[in-house]
């Protein structure tokens, strides 16, 4: 990601925050920790499956609490 500055007396302060919310905004840290080591694509699929039996075990227990008990 490249960033020029958008005129001739912009601080470096204000390039480099402009810089970090580029880099922020694309991902580029959490994409670059990712590729760091090789991940199997069994293990990607399995841990796909345990993220998703979370999310959908803590969306139950929301939609629990939010019922009126009778």
């Amino acid at each position: 990601m490249s960033v020029k500055k958008k005129h001739k007396h912009e601080s470096f302060d204000s390039l480099f925050r402009r810089f970090k919310k580029g880099v922020e905004k694309k991902d580029i840290i959490n994409e670059v920790r990712s590729r760091e080591h090789f991940v199997k694509p069994s293990i990607k699929k399995k841990l796909a499956k345990e993220f998703a039996v979370k999310n959908e075990r803590k969306r139950q227990e929301e939609q629990d609490t939010k019922r009126i008990p009778v």
